[in-house]
């Protein structure tokens, strides 16, 4: 029997089927969800820029991490909210391909980002004297820009790739759209979708991990050989960055659980919570850690939000 390709110009997203049981609540915990990523980032980001004694590379990349957060979130809450409010869900192809684009894109940024982080601490406790001219506002710019142009070419290799293959199905099992549910729609041969995606994959959090690994490890042998104060600082900072770190690999996580229960006989609620739990988490916690850990940074938003509230 021949496979019926599916022709439609639009999906149907399942997941939001399935909330529609209690919409209004999960209405409600996102919209009270992104306005506080909203809120958080968006204070850090203009405290940063306002600043002038917070214009050093570890600032902007707190602050490429925070407008990182805001685009992630971007990306699927307002229109969850909107879905859910309107009691639509239907999404177009073009809208999904690019709903798809831009998720991943945010994953790889928050990686590449976290990366960068890693060495510019690991500049800054084994080699302070160089430091300065090793890295600078311009020097972390540049990093940040070629990461985002190698992870857009990536992302869009794969999107490409997803484009071309014919599909039997209109309907996601997920409240958003994602390369990995495209994929499960087609109806030939995927293979070659499947090994560039797990070849990517593997090999970008293979070498990220290892920078940071490295640099993680490098930053304690150096601290066990400076002074007291200096490693106190130091190995503060390391775990404000790692425990960052930590919740953005436990929100993917979620979402690689997810996926592995695909073809397991369960609730389809259960891989919407995994996967709203693995998109919002990082987005909602990173700038609550490092607003309340980075001693400088949170020094200046209590100062700046006192200043808020005095003047009204």
């Amino acid at each position: 029997m021949e496979n019926v390709f599916n022709t439609s110009t639009s999906f149907i997203l399942l997941g939001i089927e399935e909330m529609e049981h209690y919409k209004y609540l999960y209405c409600g915990f996102a919209l009270v969800t992104y306005l506080l990523i909203l809120l958080f980032s968006s204070l850090i980001i203009s405290v940063v820029l306002l600043e002038e004694s917070l214009h050093e590379p570890m600032y902007t990349l707190i602050a490429n991490l925070m407008l990182n957060g805001i685009f992630g979130a971007s990306c699927f809450l307002p229109k969850l909210i909107l879905d859910l409010f309107l009691s639509t869900k239907v999404i177009s192809r073009a809208a999904c391909f690019i709903q798809s684009f831009s998720v991943t894109l945010f994953a790889l940024c928050e990686i590449s980002t976290f990366t960068i982080m890693a060495y510019d601490t690991y500049l800054a406790v084994c080699h302070p004297l160089r430091y300065p001219n090793l890295m600078t506002n311009k020097t972390a710019l540049k990093l940040i820009a070629g990461f985002l142009i190698f992870n857009i070419t990536c992302i869009l290799i794969s999107n490409l790739l997803s484009a071309r293959l014919p599909l039997c199905g209109s309907h996601i099992n997920n409240y958003i759209c994602d390369n990995l549910s495209i994929f499960i729609l087609s109806c030939v041969d995927n293979s070659i979708n499947k090994l560039y995606s797990a070849t990517m994959f593997a090999i970008y959090i293979s070498a990220t991990v290892l920078v940071i690994a490295y640099s993680y490890v490098r930053i304690l042998h150096i601290c066990f050989k400076i002074s007291k104060s200096a490693s106190k600082k130091a190995i503060h900072t390391l775990v404000t960055h790692f425990s960052n770190f930590s919740i953005f690999l436990v929100g993917v996580l979620f979402i690689f659980i997810r996926y592995r229960l695909e073809n397991i006989n369960l609730p389809l609620i259960f891989h919407i919570l995994l996967s709203i739990t693995g998109s919002t988490i990082p987005p909602l916690f990173n700038p609550l850690i490092y607003g309340i850990r980075t001693k400088a940074l949170k020094v200046k938003v209590i100062s700046n939000f006192q200043k808020i509230i005095g003047e009204r």
